[in-house]
């Protein structure tokens, strides 16, 4: 987390685009911050939960495992 910030940090004067020539660059800053965002969000949230979901997937396959062993 403390990498992306800084890395947020130095290209928010980028995205915010003040100064000469800024209309150039303030496309590449707009992306790259909010690459940063989507991606720290993506990493704090949506693995954990499909890590959860492939978890009680190999829980059910056991079972089901287990399940089939006790029947024949």
């Amino acid at each position: 987390m403390m990498t992306t910030m800084a890395a947020l940090m130095g290209a928010i004067p980028i995205a915010v685009g003040l100064g000469t020539g800024s209309e150039a660059r303030q496309p590449l800053g707009l992306t790259v911050v909010g690459g940063l965002l989507v991606s720290q969000l993506v990493t704090l949230y949506i693995t954990p939960i499909f890590y959860i979901y492939l978890d009680n997937f190999q829980k059910y396959l056991m079972n089901r495992k287990v399940t089939v062993s006790d029947a024949t």
